[in-house]
């Protein structure tokens, strides 16, 4: 059967000058539609097949119709009288048939590209877009009207920018391409779509060129899809990528805080506040479960949208009652609130009632901020205005939000309790201060940086001496804390000995030894731990160092001891810096020479300064080698020379010295503590001092107890004339029965008064217990029981034994 012939007249202007039926049939458009439009609007392909047809010249062509679709037909032409001139043409058109434009093959594949065609415009949830090549609309589908909302009718002819908003960049994107050629993935808009009006939906356009076999540009394909909810997960891993460098970034626990609120504002709340348990700032220890009654939250920071203040300020008590907080954090876990609930309105009013431009919070999450089923706090998000009510999505992130923040909150707890901790340890080991007297003027300062193992002390000894000491313990925290005090402790201990400083360290040594476990030498390969290693207790003193010098007033003779410690320097009177160089010692545990001992002169008005290695760690040019040998000492040592060049130009008291030194040699931020002791000597007046060398006979003991009255009287100290003829008859008595000549008799006036009989026996004195029967050896326990205290000390050729009186 013949294709009917359909008729259309075309004036000689070349537009639609009449329209059959069957050609309002074949291509949709209705006869007002077309009339006077130019014919060439209707071919599809227009640079191809727009050729001026010649007369009763069959040929076929590409008719557009009005649904968007293409029409294959054959088109002859005839003059005809048509319009005001009366000469036009007559169009015949034919559809062709299947076999004249392909037919079919026995896979059917034609028909099986009309249903693909078919599903793509009518059920497919994917937005496709047809355009001409002057990206004029010529058909989308139901999809696509969803999201864009405009009809087909509507749109049909037009640009895609004078039909819908906010497709400028996607435009400018397709004349690209028709440009070019080259395809455009993954272009993003944001629309509104009519299904939801009061949100932005995000979709992903894919634009590229349409082409036939011979390569004829037929327009353009856009083919879009709605990743709003791929973009919602992207932002929330986006705010968990940046909580994970953000939150916890600092051990405290207000920018731990501020960090949450950060990160969340405006992507995943619109407002945030967090309120913290006071235990926590406090750095206290807390109970596992819920907040007990009465508990006390501190905001800690508020973050709003548009408005990236804190809107309390930080550390202060939270307006959210305890009540509330105590509903919230009954069990710990997130959860969404309504807003317009009892509970809702007491939370929101807790955060300020947070509304911009009138707008109401309508979304609400409180999520407790709870570690180890402890409750540290609580956060709460909300949301308002055009933000998307919260959802699962979201109630998840935030619950993933407050367990990281929970976990660094309480890991700032631990730390500021470690840090309190830390600082009544050293506040321990600061010098208690010396007596009143005339030896020494003694300033110390101490640097904390969290090691905790730095310390200076001054320790009053017999016969006005007094026992100068700096230490330093490796490792870090408590535990290096701890290890120095006990170190100090121990120092004190043996300084009541009146030993010599080599002898003494020497003891100590022993003493850490046997104490720190393993083989003696510190660990198990014999040697000192790294600092940081975390040994605890006498085990982390391996590796320690320390110096001891004594000062003696009345000889202004100094002798020192190190192991493995940095040496003293003396400022002399008129400046000159002299750096005391005794023999190399090891730290203590440490393999190595027995401690060697230095004796030096000092003269009067002359300033002795000690100091821990961190004084000067800004050159890092001290460092303790691997078998605790002290390096970096040397005359060229950098960091010397500008502490040498420091004291040099140093005047003023000596706590004025000691804040300069630390000022000037340490960084802003040190990593270490340091510590640094000045003391000032001074000679003891010969006027307070009285000695006699007394025969070693009995009838002597008559004549010591008449030139210390009469000194005594001279000193205007005869309150004390009465015990002090009890000690001098004793322990000259003592001296001549059990001891060796020569025996000597001093006197001491300074904070106290001292009594010293030497002789040349190294045999001690005891106190025993004396029977009633007997009729000696009660002698020492009247001493003992009459002075503050007495003790033996031991010389090169006897000993000295002394005794000390209060005389206030």
């Amino acid at each position: 059967m013949a294709p009917e012939r359909i008729h259309v007249l075309v004036d000689r202007q070349g537009r639609l000058a009449g329209w059959s039926p069957a050609a309002e049939k074949l291509l949709g458009y209705p006869e007002e539609a077309v009339r006077g439009r130019p014919a060439l609007g209707l071919l599809a392909d227009p640079a191809a097949d727009g050729r001026p047809p010649g007369p009763a010249e069959d040929f076929a062509v590409s008719l557009r119709r009005r649904d968007g679709g293409v029409v294959r037909c054959r088109l002859a032409v005839r003059p005809e009288g048509v319009g005001d001139e009366g000469s036009g043409w007559e169009v015949l058109l034919a559809p062709l048939e299947r076999d004249e434009t392909g037919a079919a093959g026995q896979d059917g594949t034609p028909e099986l590209e009309r249903a693909l065609l078919e599903t793509l415009f009518t059920r497919s949830p994917v937005g496709l877009f047809l355009l001409d090549p002057q990206l004029r609309v010529i058909r989308f589908n139901p999809a696509g009207e969803g999201m864009q909302g405009a009809s087909v009718e509507e749109a049909v002819g037009r640009r895609p920018t004078e039909v819908w908003a906010g497709v400028e960049r996607v435009e400018r994107v397709m004349e690209e391409v028709l440009a070019t050629g080259r395809p455009a993935i993954g272009i993003e808009k944001r629309v509104r779509p009519p299904g939801d009006p009061d949100h932005d939906h995000v979709y992903s356009a894919s634009v590229f060129r349409l082409e036939d076999a011979r390569g004829r540009i037929l327009g353009l394909a856009d083919a879009t899809v709605d990743v709003t909810d791929r973009h919602l997960a992207h932002e929330r891993l986006t705010v968990l990528a940046r909580a994970s460098s953000r939150i916890g970034s600092t051990l405290d626990a207000l920018d731990t805080a501020r960090g949450l609120a950060e990160v969340s504002v405006p992507v995943a709340a619109d407002g945030v506040a967090v309120e913290v348990l006071e235990e926590v700032l406090a750095g206290e220890d807390l109970t596992a479960g819920p907040v007990r009654p009465g508990a006390v939250l501190r905001r800690a920071t508020s973050c709003f949208r548009d408005d990236r203040t804190s809107g309390t300020a930080a550390g202060h008590e939270g307006p959210l009652p305890a009540a509330v907080a105590a509903e919230v954090l009954a069990d710990l876990e997130p959860r969404p609130v309504d807003p317009l609930s009892s509970l809702g309105r007491k939370v929101l009013r807790g955060m300020g009632n947070p509304t911009r431009g009138g707008q109401e919070a309508h979304s609400l999450i409180v999520a407790p901020l709870a570690a180890q089923d402890r409750a540290l706090g609580l956060a709460v998000f909300c949301r308002w205005g055009e933000a998307r009510p919260f959802g699962p999505d979201d109630l998840t992130l935030v619950a993933q939000l407050a367990r990281r923040t929970a976990e660094s909150l309480d890991n700032a707890r631990r730390h500021l309790r470690e840090h309190n901790s830390l600082v009544a340890l050293q506040h321990t080991l600061r010098p208690g201060g010396l007596p009143p007297q005339q030896a020494l003027e003694v300033a110390h300062t101490s640097v904390s940086a969290g090691s905790g193992g730095d310390w200076v002390d001054a320790v009053p000894l017999s016969g006005a001496r007094v026992a100068l000491v700096a230490g330093h313990v490796p490792g870090r925290g408590i535990q290096s804390a701890a290890a120095a005090g006990g170190l100090r402790a121990a120092l004190q201990t043996l300084s009541d000995l009146d030993l010599e400083p080599d002898e003494l360290l020497a003891r100590l040594d022993d003493m850490v030894r046997g104490t720190s476990g393993g083989n003696g030498h510190g660990g198990s390969d014999g040697r000192p731990p790294a600092p940081g290693s975390g040994r605890t207790g006498h085990g982390q003193l391996c590796g320690a160092t320390c110096l001891y010098l004594i000062y003696d007033p009345l000889s202004r003779r100094c002798s020192a001891s190190s192991a493995g410690h940095p040496w003293p320097l003396v400022v002399h009177p008129d400046g000159t810096v002299r750096t005391v160089r005794g023999p190399a010692g090891d730290a203590l545990c440490c393999p190595g020479a027995p401690f060697g001992r230095e004796d030096f002169e000092v003269p009067e008005n002359s300033r002795l300064v000690l100091y821990t290695p961190g004084l000067l760690q800004a050159e890092r040019t001290w460092q303790v080698g691997h078998a605790g040998q002290a390096m970096g000492q040397g005359p060229d040592d950098p960091a010397l020379q500008r502490l040498t060049g420091l004291l040099t130009r140093s005047h003023g008291s000596v706590q004025a010295m000691c804040s300069a030194l630390t000022d000037a040699l340490l960084p802003p931020h040190p990593r270490d503590d340091a510590a640094v002791l000045v003391a000032r000597t001074h000679e003891l007046d010969p006027a307070h001092v009285a000695s006699w060398d007394l025969p070693s006979d009995p009838a002597t003991v008559a004549t010591a107890r008449s030139l210390a009255a009469r000194q005594l009287t001279a000193w205007d100290l005869t309150e004390a004339a009465f015990v002090t003829e009890l000690i001098v008859s004793e322990l000259v008595t003592n001296a001549i029965r059990y001891g060796k000549p020569p025996v000597t008799l001093r006197l001491i006036r300074g904070h106290v008064l001292t009594c010293e009989v030497s002789d040349g026996s190294s045999t001690s004195p005891r106190l025993r217990h004396a029977r009633t029967t007997d009729e000696g050896g009660r002698g020492l326990l009247l001493v003992a029981r009459t002075s503050d205290r007495w003790g033996t000390r031991y010389t090169d050729d006897g000993k000295i034994v002394w005794v000390e009186q209060s005389t206030v």
